[in-house]
């Protein structure tokens, strides 16, 4: 893995309010402010303790504050790095509203933004689950608490240009019905999941022609195919892969000169999305329902 970030590049456990640990306004002034959501278990995890380790200010966002506090401690353990953990649930609306106005308020940059954040298709892949807002779970953790995380920090984004975001997707997608996006007709988990990580792909490409010229760019990735991550050994699959694999990717995507913006990467290369996600009136459908549905 690398040894130094490109500065200036620009599941679900605990309950109760949202919390925070006592940590530097912003780090120091010489080190880069990166928010990993779901960073407290799997590839998520390990990203965060990679970039601890290559000096930078890590945001730890999670629902279990004991494992949040744990990954602060390993980064401040090793002394490159420094970390906070910000306690937000994803199935709520609320809480991801009360993580950006922590940021907001307390950080006075903020270079990249991992939305990294999200749940698998579920041991029972029949059961339909609802989030606290009432939005199919899997649509809701999955893409739009990221849609509406973004837009909440795009002011402190765009301030700290040139800065990053970077949306981990998955290389299953599923295109979605917009007749019937929260799946009430016909259930199942796994087309929950691969239209939530579709669904993050057309948010994408739409928000990096919206962020041009900027100074703010976007990309999403597939990282790796079935890591040994908690969604991938609950539901009794076999790893394919190594989180370190994962890892390797998304720092790519975080640190390397160059890359443009509203780009889907495999791994470390360039690939190709579902063909709906270059589709505009899709763009355009997926934007105006995702407002709605989020309450902006």
């Amino acid at each position: 893995m690398a040894a130094a970030l490109f500065l200036g590049c620009g599941a679900p456990e605990a309950e109760g309010d949202g919390g925070t640990t006592e940590a530097p306004r912003s780090g120091s002034a010489d080190q880069e402010v990166i928010l990993v959501t779901g960073s407290t278990d799997g590839m998520g995890r390990a990203l965060a303790l990679e970039l601890g380790s290559m000096g930078a200010h890590v945001i730890i966002h999670g629902r279990n504050e004991e494992r949040g506090e744990e990954v602060v401690r390993l980064i401040e353990e090793e002394g490159a790095g420094s970390a906070r953990f910000i306690r937000a649930d994803p199935a709520s609306f609320d809480e991801v509203r009360a993580l950006a106005r922590t940021i907001l308020d307390e950080y006075d940059r903020l270079d990249v933004l991992v939305n990294n954040a999200g749940i698998g298709r579920g041991a029972d892949q029949t059961l339909r689950e609802v989030s606290q807002d009432g939005r199919e779970l899997r649509f809701q953790v999955n893409y739009l608490s990221g849609f509406l995380l973004t837009h909440e920090l795009l002011p402190l984004l765009r301030a700290s240009a040139p800065a990053r975001i970077v949306n981990v997707a998955a290389g299953a997608q599923t295109p979605i019905d917009f007749d019937d996006v929260m799946l009430e007709r016909e259930y199942d988990g796994s087309t929950a999941y691969a239209q939530s990580k579709l669904a993050q792909i057309l948010f994408t490409f739409d928000l990096a022609e919206e962020l041009e010229g900027t100074g703010v760019t976007v990309n999403a990735l597939h990282p790796a195919s079935m890591m040994p991550t908690t969604m991938v050994l609950e539901r009794g699959g076999e790893p394919r892969s190594e989180i370190e694999e994962g890892v390797e990717a998304v720092l790519n995507l975080v640190k390397a000169p160059d890359l443009g913006s509203g780009r889907y990467f495999s791994g470390t290369n360039a690939g190709r999305a579902h063909d709906q996600t270059y589709d505009e009136e899709a763009r355009r459908k997926l934007r105006e329902l995702s407002w709605e549905l989020t309450g902006r």
